[in-house]
């Protein structure tokens, strides 16, 4: 864990992780399909940011949320951190252009949206990346038993068909009832079940009644 240490303390200035995120790294270092389960303010990014600057090759990030997407990658842009994201405002040329700058321009991050990866463009271009690891967020999205679901989440698990089997896949949210976090595992094709949950409880607050 020292070389992912050395990374955050490089990029993010801190000299130690968050509850669970070393066990989710460490997951991720031993190249297991991993789900996540954290509380918002949890540093979920810091768990496939951290491991992707330590590794050779590309992370995809695949998220719902445009202004996410966009937020992130100005942030780590902000810090020399090569990273882009493709989106449904972009026209088609400058998305061929995107995606042959993430091949051959040393990127080290994607985001793109669910519903992009079933292009043909994207799973064509999918195959000639070197990726180090395809992190999911908002993963309760695939479940239909989750209270968000996306119908475009189901087709993730696809891209496992275009890219080497060795490629971990991360999966995140803040939110899964047990039922939902076996159906984000079975959704995305998990070669085993390997849960890491953190406790919602929040020592900080807590709730008065008056009556």
């Amino acid at each position: 864990m020292e070389k992912y240490r050395q990374v955050l303390t490089k990029y993010w200035g801190f000299t130690s992780f968050k509850p669970l995120q070393e066990e989710i790294i460490r997951s991720i270092d031993q190249g297991k399909d991993t789900l996540g389960l954290m509380p918002t303010g949890g540093g979920k990014s810091m768990t496939f940011q951290v491991p992707a600057m330590a590794k050779e090759g590309i992370c995809l990030v695949i998220t719902p949320l445009i202004a996410l997407m966009k937020d992130q990658v100005d942030r780590l842009n902000r810090m020399e951190i090569r990273a882009m994201a493709i989106h449904s405002g972009m026209s088609g040329e400058e998305i061929d252009i995107a995606l042959d700058n993430v091949i051959y321009g040393e990127y080290k991050f994607l985001y793109v949206s669910p519903e992009r990866l079933s292009t043909r463009l994207f799973q064509t271009r999918a195959a000639q990346m070197n990726l180090s690891l395809v992190a999911v967020d908002e993963a309760h999205c695939i479940s239909q038993w989750g209270y968000d679901f996306r119908p475009s989440y189901l087709n993730i698990a696809k891209l496992r068909e275009f890219i080497p089997q060795t490629v971990p896949f991360l999966a995140l949210t803040a939110t899964a009832t047990p039922r939902v976090a076996e159906d984000i595992m079975e959704k995305l094709g998990f070669r085993e079940k390997n849960i890491h949950r953190m406790s919602f409880a929040r020592k900080n607050i807590s709730y008065l009644v008056r009556t």
